[in-house]
């Protein structure tokens, strides 16, 4: 279908009704349904022209076959509920956002830790496994910290070469704080699918902190368990987590952090989502700059300090929210108080 036909139809967009900043954006531009993720089903598909997704919302031909729809876009980072090849081969268009979240879950992760340590980060040696668009910041501000820094990223490696890379063998054998930044994949050689699994768990030489700010399913529930148990781990900080919105009572009662899958929750990362996905649905169906209802993010921070990260998260509430209420996990996600990324602090 060219443009032209494109502005003569009038298009129809379904969206998750939780995309924050979104309501009144497209409605110039078409009809809009805002749906629950569960409702998102063929029959709703069968009317959608765009389908502007989170990572509730299963996109695969089960969904998709034989409807009009033109684009999938995910107000997310991952796109492990996306059939990619599938959407590629029927000539769906797949777009994401990719580095959204990453200033908020290094907020959370340093956070944690920080809180964890009594403020004497400085002291630890910390792992990062996946040092992509997460991963980097992480080590950016960790380092900003005084933190000694190990770092794991087989693909980066064989692109980049360098001595600065480490197998996850060696970090598990020599970091106090190992934190997970990858993409859930199950196949290829980097699969990353239980990575942190009972035999990770047995290298660990420390008895590290382990944090999981990445996808549930890179660790896996049994082995953590197991790993906090026999003391081969000291702390696991758990915001992903196998089965949600079913989370492992038994993982929560022992974990020493355990939050509802919000450490990417700021403002600015959803501001930058929502901006990804309204930009994506310009360029599919060629129509003018969309106006964006939200405000203008502010710049990312080169370097933080620890009343920085102090004063704009408090991991401990959230914690105590999922504690209380761990049925609730889907809700206290959708309706979750979105927090501001570290800002310079005023003298």
């Amino acid at each position: 279908m060219d443009s032209n036909a494109l502005k003569r139809k009038k298009l129809h967009f379904i969206v998750e009704e939780n995309i924050p900043y979104m309501r009144g954006t497209l409605e110039p531009y078409g009809t809009v349904e805002y749906l629950a993720s569960d409702a998102i089903d063929h029959d709703a598909a069968m009317r959608a022209d765009a389908l502007l997704v989170r990572t509730r919302t299963r996109c695969d031909a089960a969904l998709l076959a034989d409807t009009p729809v033109r684009l999938v876009a995910t107000a997310t980072i991952g796109t492990d509920h996306i059939d990619l090849a599938w959407c590629e081969a029927n000539g769906i268009r797949v777009a994401n956002a990719p580095g959204c979240n990453a200033p908020a879950v290094a907020q959370y992760v340093l956070s944690a830790l920080a809180n964890l340590a009594n403020r004497r980060i400085h002291q630890y040696r910390m792992g990062i496994v996946g040092v992509g668009h997460v991963g980097r910041i992480v080590q950016q501000w960790a380092a900003s910290l005084g933190i000694e820094l190990m770092l794991c990223d087989p693909p980066r490696q064989r692109a980049e070469g360098g001595d600065q890379w480490h197998t996850l063998t060696e970090l598990a054998e020599n970091c106090d704080v190992i934190t997970f930044h990858t993409p859930l994949t199950k196949e290829g050689p980097d699969a990353t699918y239980h990575m942190a699994g009972r035999e990770f768990f047995h290298a660990c030489r420390r008895a590290p902190i382990i944090i999981n700010a990445a996808r549930g399913p890179v660790a896996d529930t049994e082995a953590i368990i197991e790993a906090i148990k026999e003391g081969r781990i000291y702390q696991a900080v758990i915001d992903t987590w196998e089965g949600e919105p079913n989370i492992s009572r038994e993982l929560l009662d022992i974990t020493s952090i355990a939050t509802p899958h919000i450490a990417g929750y700021s403002r600015q990362g959803k501001m930058r989502a929502t901006r990804a996905v309204l930009d994506a649905v310009t360029e599919t169906f060629s129509l003018p700059p969309i106006p964006f209802t939200g405000e203008r993010p502010t710049p990312v921070l080169q370097h933080v300090n620890l009343p920085q990260l102090l004063w704009s998260y408090d991991p401990y509430a959230d914690d105590t929210a999922l504690r209380h209420s761990p049925e609730s996990f889907e809700t206290l996600r959708n309706t979750y108080a979105l927090r501001s990324e570290p800002q310079r602090l005023r003298r």
